[in-house]
């Protein structure tokens, strides 16, 4: 699949991944626009993220309800309208879809994707754009790392599956990571993507295959500590979800085999990019 080149006068593209979410995407616009109104400032070069260089992409996975229109209105009213641009399936084909849909449509010199139900406070992407200061091509919101605040936890049946899923993709797909499943990671724009041109997975082990996918082209990717809310309004089906993602994860190495020549050098290079990060980045969050 082709997808669009950088635009210098898109600093940031925030895609957002939704499937029937007419009750929560006015609420998660709300929170960017709060955070960019003013003209905020990301990071510690100076980048400033206002309604200049922001692209907003809504990537409907085939909705039945009202997203696409609450999405506009939203926006309008928040004056957001000329940043949101809506990429739509015409039928539901999964989040991993969704999200390739609008990365490989964005334009921005980084990329971030976050869930529509708002888990994570906006803000919380000046830690991200932080870890990509200090040289990482690919920083990942994490639940789990030493210093995440975790306000309003999951309930107990769905950190137990969790826990259960994590072992097994550590040890059968990619390992090192403490949290592949939460919403927020920002990338790149072309690191992006050029992941999401290569990335099959429809469904929730998308996650997990883009990390597979980052660490077998070189791509440094740092893991760090965030701010998480649960909400209610999940999608994942606490018994049929976790099976689905199974059938996924056992997918992923297969259909990226032909990668695996090529994972020595990637590796190399990717040693080489974090030896010139900061250690003091290095100290402060897991970073691989």
């Amino acid at each position: 699949m082709t997808h669009r080149a950088s635009d210098s006068r898109v600093l940031l593209s925030v895609v957002i991944p939704a499937y029937n979410e007419e009750r929560r995407i006015a609420r998660t616009l709300q929170d960017i626009a709060q955070f960019v109104t003013p003209g905020a400032v990301l990071d510690e070069e100076g980048h400033r993220l206002g309604l200049d260089n922001l692209e907003i992409i809504v990537a409907d996975d085939g909705s039945t309800d009202a997203t696409r229109v609450v999405a506009r209105q939203s926006a309008c009213r928040m004056g957001l309208a000329t940043r949101l641009r809506l990429v739509s399936s015409p039928v539901n084909r999964g989040k991993g879809h969704a999200v390739r849909s609008g990365i490989l449509n964005s334009r921005g010199l980084y990329v971030l994707f976050c869930d529509a139900d708002g888990a994570t406070p906006f803000r919380e992407v000046c830690r991200l754009f932080a870890a990509l200061g200090a040289g990482y091509d690919v920083a990942i919101g994490s639940r789990d790392a030493p210093g995440a605040r975790v306000v309003v936890p999951q309930p107990w049946y769905r950190r137990l599956l969790g826990t259960l899923m994590r072992v097994f993709v550590r040890r059968v797909v990619v390992g090192g990571f403490r949290d592949t499943q939460c919403g927020f990671k920002l990338f790149r724009g072309q690191v992006a993507r050029d992941i999401f041109s290569r990335q099959v997975l429809n469904g929730f082990g998308f996650d997990v295959e883009v990390l597979f996918l980052a660490r077998r082209l070189g791509y440094s990717v740092c893991e760090v500590p965030i701010e998480w809310h649960d909400q209610p309004g999940s999608k994942v089906d606490p018994l049929r979800s976790p099976l689905k993602m199974l059938a996924e994860l056992v997918r992923i190495r297969w259909l990226h085999r032909h990668l695996a020549g090529a994972s020595r050098r990637a590796a190399c290079r990717a040693a080489h990019r974090r030896a010139g990060a900061p250690q003091a980045a290095a100290a402060r969050w897991p970073c691989l």
